[in-house]
Formats: C-alpha cells, sequence, structure tokens
C-alpha cells in the first residue's frame, strides 16, 4: 500500500486542535479551533478527495477516540469522509485501547512500524489523518509515501507539531500546490533524500 499522511497544519507547523477548543487539551493546549475561521466549501472539497482515494485507514489511539463518537453516528452516503471512517478498514496502533468498537476496526499488534511495513506490501492506500505521535515515527521511519497537507494562514505559537525537533531530515518533492481563497495553500508531497549544497560567486 501507498502510505500518505493527510494533516491541517498552521503557518509555525502545528496540528494539534484545529476543529475545536476541547478536542486536544493535551500539554495543556488552549488555542484549539484555529481552522474554523478558515473552513469552507474548497477545503471541505479537498479533504473528501482525500478519503475518496483511501483503501484503508492508519490512527494513533488518541485520533480514534476524538473521531469515534464524531464520525460513528454520522451515516450520510453522501458524505465522503463519513462513509470512508464508518467503512473502510481502520488500523488501529494502541498499546491501551484493546477491544476497539467502531466499525471495522483492526488493532495493530507488535511492533507497530513493522507491522505497518507489513501492510504497505498490499496494493491500494492506506491514509494516516491527525495521530501526531504514529505520524512522527512513520516519518522518522521512512515509510511514508505522501504528505497532504492543508497549511492555513494562522500562527498558534505551540503545539504538537507534524515535525518537531530532532525528525530525521528530508528533502520534499512537490507533486501539487494549490492556494485556496481563504489563504490556505494545499500541497502533495512526496519524501525525497535531504541534501545540501553551497551558494558561492557565480551560482544560479
Amino acid at each position: 500500500m501507498t502510505l500518505s499522511v493527510n494533516v491541517f497544519l498552521t503557518l509555525d507547523g502545528v496540528m494539534q486542535g484545529p476543529g475545536g477548543t476541547d478536542e486536544d487539551r493535551s500539554g495543556g493546549f488552549e488555542r484549539g479551533g484555529w481552522l474554523v475561521p478558515h473552513a469552507g466549501p474548497a477545503m471541505d472539497q479537498i479533504v473528501a478527495g482525500w478519503f475518496a482515494r483511501a483503501d484503508a485507514l492508519l490512527l494513533g489511539r488518541s485520533t480514534y477516540e476524538m473521531m469515534q463518537p464524531y464520525w460513528e453516528p454520522a451515516v450520510d452516503p453522501d458524505d465522503a469522509v463519513a462513509y470512508a471512517l464508518n467503512n473502510l478498514t481502520k488500523y488501529l496502533v494502541s498499546s491501551t485501547l484493546t477491544d476497539p468498537t467502531w466499525n471495522n476496526t483492526r488493532l495493530l499488534t507488535g511492533d507497530p512500524l513493522e507491522a505497518v511495513a507489513a501492510l504497505r506490501d498490499h496494493r491500494g492506500e492506506l491514509q494516516v489523518h491527525g495521530s501526531h505521535q504514529l505520524a512522527r515515527s512513520l516519518h522518522d521511519a521512512g515509510l511514508v509515501d505522501e504528505y497532504r497537507l492543508l497549511v492555513f494562514p494562522v500562527v498558534v505559537g505551540a503545539g504538537k507539531r507534524l515535525f518537531e525537533t530532532g525528525s530525521v531530515p528530508s528533502g520534499f518533492q512537490l507533486l501539487e500546490s494549490e492556494t485556496l481563497d481563504n489563504g490556505a495553500v494545499h500541497l502533495r508531497l512526496r519524501p525525497v533524500p535531504f541534501t545540501t549544497a553551497e551558494i558561492g560567486p557565480g551560482s544560479s
């Protein structure tokens, strides 16, 4: 499976609590809901497009537990996000949640990175949404094939960042970009090897 990470970000790289003040207060985060003033039909269309490409989902425990009570009752067959979350296979990475109840959930046991690497041998696309710690681990292990980022014109100054200090260095190839009317930027990026160079006389 191709593994993609699909995330909402601020300009300073924060992915925590985009959808509401109480979505994720861990670490004392008090600036949740920063995405909501910038939401709109263009963003909804992009996100629906993300989920339409998914063959299975990969979620960390915190994101899983935040999503389930909101999305499980959503049964509109025309809602691409609700359909994907309620009907596609959800692979859950957790050492504490041992009896997940959301439809089509499969708990990954053992070493999560080894389990994900084994899933990548199958066809289709495996999508990560949110799941800060999991996304970071997958990046550092070199298991991410594509990033889809919606970067919003806001700085929150604190919170969980997609790429924290100490992340494994990486370059990226731009596959697609789009600027929305609200100033958000949609990026599709493919990780490539990290390189450096020198700027000197005659450089262009």
